[in-house]
């Protein structure tokens, strides 16, 4: 993405803000062990503003400063540090490559930020998101108090910029939809590779490597999450991620795997499976979740209540298990008594952009969102059929979840994953190039 889809971005944000200042610092390096560290990934709302990857960073947003609003902290540069740990963008890199109006060295944010907060009313600050780095904005604000007898007025107010940034992250602008697009282009990509490889007597990380190679082959750095890699009863278990057991035949095996591009993520799930073909069981389930997926996609568009989508899937799930006996009742009192859930335990998607789970309500002034143009959810509708000896044997330990990204638009939506078969025919098809 260009300077220009950032710099609208910190405008829009600074236009909503008024006489304030906003502080948002980057995520910490977190430490794995020892010497190691965790792979680093920045905040998303840093990220967002700025598109600065790197650690050691804070940006400030000062609206109306007349020697710059963009003001960013980070690590200087260090010839010594950059041979060990890798190349730094350095306080010039930071105004030159990432558009800031003026940088300083990290080191000397004590020095600087405190006369940044003089007279300014209001500091936007998401308190408690970094500890680490709450009292140092409070010893800045305390700071400048020290200063009312010289008529120095402190800030009076915090106030979290979530609300703001959260609404403007909740709808996509057309630069955040290219890289969504291929997010999951790469991330049905992987899961093509997957589905082709599989056979009985592999295990469930061989999958996974199938996965991973074919994410950074694509131009992703990792995973926007664990994937899930379950067959046979583990895909009756909704966030399984040990993925090492072996793949039986006559089971199917569930992937819920996306890839990160660029801060923005997919999220996709298919079930196939480990043989070549579903038996008349596993296909009866399945047709039934993707008959819910449908009845879930017919509900996203404009104007659309978040709900409805949800509402739909459950409606036609609960009809499917009530014609394979796995229920008894009438549909409309197996929802409201909430029995139906022994078998889907979860919503039917969630929004979806630089986080997996995104940021947005789902509510606004107490009632149901409205779908708009630009906003992302997941497509996600399941059954888990547990052991039980209540439960026909052909039936147990059977999971399944069909999963796609969608991009609501103008005239209705958009499946971002829409390379990935979704009918269990095409599915069997594509099983089948693996020979």
């Amino acid at each position: 993405m260009d300077k220009n889809a950032f710099r609208r971005r910190r405008a829009e944000f600074m236009g909503l803000m008024g006489e304030a200042i906003a502080i948002i610092p980057t995520s910490p390096i977190r430490p794995r062990n020892g010497d190691v560290e965790y792979a680093y990934r920045p905040d998303s709302d840093f990220y967002y503003l700025t598109h600065f990857p790197e650690p050691e960073a804070v940006a400030v947003l000062i609206p109306g400063r007349a020697q710059g609003e963009f003001l960013l902290f980070c690590r200087d540069r260090d010839p010594d540090k950059e041979q060990w740990q890798g190349r730094r963008a350095g306080p010039e890199g930071a105004v030159s490559r990432y558009d800031a109006d003026d940088a300083f060295p990290i080191d000397d944010i004590d020095d600087i930020l405190p006369g940044l907060l003089e007279n300014r009313r209001r500091v936007y600050y998401s308190m408690g998101r970094h500890s680490e780095f709450d009292g140092r904005v409070l010893d800045w604000v305390n700071e400048v108090r020290g200063k009312a007898r010289a008529g120095v007025r402190a800030p009076e107010e915090f106030v979290d910029p979530d609300h703001i940034l959260h609404e403007m992250r909740l709808t996509k602008r057309a630069e955040e939809i290219a890289v969504m697009r291929k997010a999951a282009a790469v991330g049905a990509e992987g899961h093509r590779r997957a589905i082709r490889a599989c056979a009985p007597g592999l295990y469930e990380y061989e999958l996974e490597a199938e996965l991973l190679y074919a994410f950074r082959r694509g131009g992703s750095s990792y995973p926007s999450y664990p994937p899930i890699v379950a067959g046979g009863a583990n895909a009756c278990i909704l966030h399984y991620t040990e993925n090492d057991a072996p793949l039986k035949d006559g089971t199917l095996v569930l992937i819920d795997a996306g890839c990160e591009i660029d801060g923005y993520a997919s999220d996709i799930t298919r079930t196939f499976p480990v043989g070549l073909r579903f038996t008349p069981e596993q296909r009866a389930l399945y047709d039934i979740v993707l008959a819910a997926h449908g009845a879930a996609l017919e509900a996203v568009g404009p104007g659309q209540e978040w709900p409805a989508a949800h509402e739909a899937a459950v409606k036609v799930l609960t009809q499917g298990l009530v014609d394979l006996r796995l229920l008894q009742g009438s549909v409309d009192g197996l929802i409201e008594n909430g029995d139906y859930k022994r078998f889907y335990m979860h919503k039917t998607g969630h929004w979806l952009g630089m986080d997996v789970h995104d940021v947005g309500d789902y509510k606004v002034g107490g009632a149901a969102r409205v779908l708009e143009p630009g906003m992302v959810t997941t497509v996600e509708p399941g059954l888990y059929i547990p052991g039980g000896d209540d439960i026909p044997e052909r039936f147990r330990n059977i999971g399944i979840r069909i999963e796609d990204d969608v991009l609501v638009t103008k005239k209705g939506h958009e499946i971002l994953s829409q390379t990935l078969p979704r009918r269990a025919e095409d599915i069997e098809a594509l099983r089948a190039e693996g020979l």
